[in-house]
């Protein structure tokens, strides 16, 4: 495990209750791939760090960001990856 200023994390399966707003099949389950190390495993498998400003997912192997999760009132903002550019949905 690489050293990162993070000093503790919940698993992948802290996003499950908020991607369930987005996705109708359990998102925990989902298959992924680092782009940055290759490391792949389900999103459970992730280490997510919050709650501000939001839930941020990373790779276990090399903590690259695999995504980010902000809910504010009537929208949930999704951004996959550390790129530039995020999803908006509307709550439910």
């Amino acid at each position: 495990m690489p050293d990162t200023p993070f000093t503790s994390h919940r698993d992948g399966n802290a996003l499950a209750g908020p991607l369930s707003q987005i996705f109708a099949v359990d998102p925990t389950t989902a298959w992924r791939r680092c782009p940055d190390c290759g490391l792949t495993g389900s999103l459970a498998q992730l280490h997510v760090f919050g709650p501000e400003p939001g839930l941020t997912g990373r790779c276990p192997g090399c903590a690259a960001v695999a995504l980010r999760l902000v809910e504010q009132p009537g929208h949930l903002w999704l951004q996959m990856g550390g790129g530039a550019g995020a999803f908006r949905f509307p709550r439910l």
